[in-house]
């Protein structure tokens, strides 16, 4: 049997070698922390979305050296497609490994808290104040200082954080996840905004963002909130009452005992769109994407009327006359 040569030795040596400080170099990437603040960074990873997308979005906000480390790393562990919608935070400090374990939810660390859409602002607190890891800092506070808190210029807080459901270490502070879930519904409201329909009777993104949230109470079906939207602009429009539900309820407060009576729609508050003209002074809940988008890009209609049939959806009419019909058909009370 023939030895090795001299030269054979060299070049298995040289790659073994080589494979040595290729594997030192990966082992020293996967341990290089992310270039994040030290106030770490938060993104969102929406419905659907692939790994490669996200890191490639990551790539671009500067994150991740490269976008193919962390395809790489996700397909060598086998959870390429493990990743979890939501929204997330990296401290200052995290590797890549960590990331993803974020985003696959491998870190035993991390919870989630969801923020439904339609949930009011002291629903969102109570879901605060229950979870267990979540350091209550913030939720004895009034809305105005809880607002002054979190660094938001508005002093009400209803309609102002983003359904959606968020991850974060065990301990995190309650005014840190609120001012996550403010700044995300503020990017949403702002790009819905940037992209509203021209003759709209909307005059701020504060008004679409109050339309939105009652557009989100009166109909949880997709189809139908762009009708729903093009009802209240076309009122709007021709200075008739709104006549919704949902704002009357949430004007009545704790008096509410889940029957709406006609004395009810008769009493005035600042919330009652049968008594008063236009929009009510603040949302009257949280609107998610759909509901934004409804509001500042409703489908174009003569439609100023609707009522719901008990399947979920809506009877839609041009005329009184029309409505009066639909409200017989569905037994539902007029708006």
């Amino acid at each position: 049997m023939r030895r090795p040569s001299r030269l054979l030795l060299i070049l298995l040596s040289f790659a073994v070698l080589l494979a040595a400080g290729a594997a030192l170099f990966v082992r020293s990437l996967l341990h290089e922390p992310l270039r994040v603040s030290e106030q770490g960074y938060t993104f969102d990873v929406r419905a659907g979305a692939t790994l490669k997308a996200v890191a490639r979005d990551l790539e671009a906000a500067g994150v991740v050296r490269d976008e193919r480390l962390l395809v790489a790393l996700a397909r060598w562990e086998g959870v390429d497609r493990m990743i979890k919608a939501g929204n997330y935070e990296i401290a200052s400090g995290s590797t890549l490994p960590q990331l993803l374990a974020r985003l696959t939810q491998g870190d035993v660390t991390q919870t989630g808290l969801t923020i439904v859409e339609g949930a009011t602002f002291a629903e969102v607190k109570r879901a605060l104040a229950q979870n267990p890891r979540v350091a209550k800092t913030v939720l004895e506070l009034g809305d105005g200082e809880v607002m002054e808190k979190i660094g938001a210029a508005e002093r009400s807080a209803e309609g102002w954080f983003f359904p959606d459901t968020y991850f974060f270490s065990s301990g995190s502070a309650d005014v840190v996840l609120l001012r996550r879930a403010h700044e995300l519904m503020r990017r949403h409201l702002d790009a819905a905004w940037a992209h509203r329909a021209p003759d709209l009777p909307l005059k701020t993104p504060y008004e679409a963002l109050i339309l939105a949230s009652i557009i989100e109470k009166e109909t949880g079906r997709p189809a139908d909130r762009p009708l729903v939207a093009s009802v209240f602009v076309n009122r709007l429009r021709v200075g008739m009452p709104l006549q919704t539900d949902p704002t009357v309820i949430y004007g009545m407060g704790e008096r509410f005992d889940g029957n709406l009576r006609r004395r009810d729609l008769d009493t005035d508050t600042p919330y009652n769109t049968y008594t008063r003209a236009g929009l009510p002074p603040t949302p009257i809940a949280l609107p998610g994407q759909a509901s934004l988008e409804a509001a500042v890009n409703p489908a174009r209609t003569d439609y100023l009327y609707f009522v719901a049939r008990g399947d979920g959806s809506s009877e839609f009419s041009r005329n009184l006359a029309d409505h009066s019909r639909a409200v017989a058909r569905f037994q539902k009370s007029p708006r």
